[in-house]
């Protein structure tokens, strides 16, 4: 069935114990996968993967998986991310099981009026398909007040405005700065804190510079370069975190991209697809990221990059370009290694 308007929060935190199958598809990945994490909540279940080039080869097995009692008792999830056309044939066979004992969430990207995978999700009585639009201005604010306020923070209108504007609208950003203004602040739900420009001023996104080029080189294992360019950063450590942030957010668009990868497309089709949702400029850079890369590598990279802006910001780390430096560094070798 198709979600009404309004009604997709209902639907996943109270859920509906007949629906086996849940398609969240959609420009905003990130919505998407955010309510797949709400549905695991409600249902204080754990979440299992399985990758979509598998089901392509084995239809049959996403019904058994949701058909198998969990060995130790607990509820889980088994979640498909990225989703595609080519999970069909598992989709059918998993509503017309005689019975499921864990719901499936897919997560998809845009799907076309066409889409097969869409049509079933919408018209069978066992499934539910909600689209993910991309947030508009006035969507966003709203998403950072009810956001910050998870995280103890209080935002009024124009700070929200701000860190939407800043984050591009994006989700996974907004929910990654404001977990970094609670912990500058020392806020959690137990004890609130007003969320100001002055927290703003001191740890907000910065978008300027050429951080991303910074970023790049080490993801692009570039050693050579990378140093020349840290060679050229103030020596004050000032920019660190901005390069840190700028890491993160290469990140955050690398994974659903190389996740496509490792379920079975090939990277040049996966290039291809971007269109012009990806600047003509860093295409080849990327395209070179994704071959140096695996997913669990960027996971790591990234858990490494959390860390290291923590430290930054309780300035328990050695100064802050050389903290930055070995880690670029390191990185960077680490991809040159494959």
């Amino acid at each position: 069935m198709k979600t009404i308007k309004g009604s997709i929060g209902r639907s996943v935190d109270d859920p509906d114990p007949k629906v086996r199958f849940y398609l969240f598809h959609g420009a905003d990945e990130a919505q998407s996968s955010a309510l797949g994490d709400r549905l695991a909540a409600a249902l204080k279940a754990s979440k299992q993967s399985v990758a979509s080039g598998v089901l392509r080869g084995d239809p049959a097995l996403l019904a058994d998986e949701a058909g198998a009692i969990d060995m130790f008792g607990g509820s889980k999830v088994i979640v498909i991310q990225p989703a595609g056309e080519e999970i069909l044939p598992a989709v059918e066979a998993l509503l017309e099981a005689a019975a499921a004992e864990s719901p499936v969430v897919a997560i998809a990207g845009k799907l076309g009026k066409t889409s097969g995978l869409l049509k079933v999700a919408e018209s069978h009585p066992l499934a539910l398909a909600h689209v993910s639009y991309e947030l508009d201005a006035r969507d966003a604010e709203r998403l950072v007040v009810e956001l910050a306020r998870t995280e103890g923070l209080r935002a009024q209108p124009d700070v929200a405005a701000s860190i939407a504007s800043a984050c591009a609208n994006d989700r996974r950003m907004i929910s990654q700065e404001l977990a970094k203004y609670a912990l500058y602040l020392d806020a959690s739900p137990n004890a609130p804190k007003d969320l100001g420009s002055e927290a703003l001023d001191a740890v907000g996104a910065d978008l300027g510079g050429d951080f991303m080029g910074i970023a790049d080189l080490a993801l692009g294992g570039d050693v050579r370069r990378l140093s020349d360019a840290l060679s050229r950063m103030d020596a004050s450590g000032k920019e660190a975190i901005p390069v840190v942030r700028s890491l993160q957010r290469r990140l955050l668009m690398l994974a659903p991209i190389r996740a496509r990868v490792d379920s079975g497309e090939r990277i040049q089709s996966v290039m291809t697809s971007l269109g012009k949702s990806l600047f003509w400029k860093d295409k080849p850079m990327v395209e070179r990221m994704l071959a140096l890369w695996d997913s669990a590598g960027l996971a790591r990279v990234s858990e490494r990059a959390g860390t290291l802006e923590r430290r930054l910001m309780r300035g328990d780390s050695p100064p802050a370009a050389e903290a930055l430096g070995e880690e670029l560094v390191a990185i960077a070798r680490q991809a040159r290694r494959g």
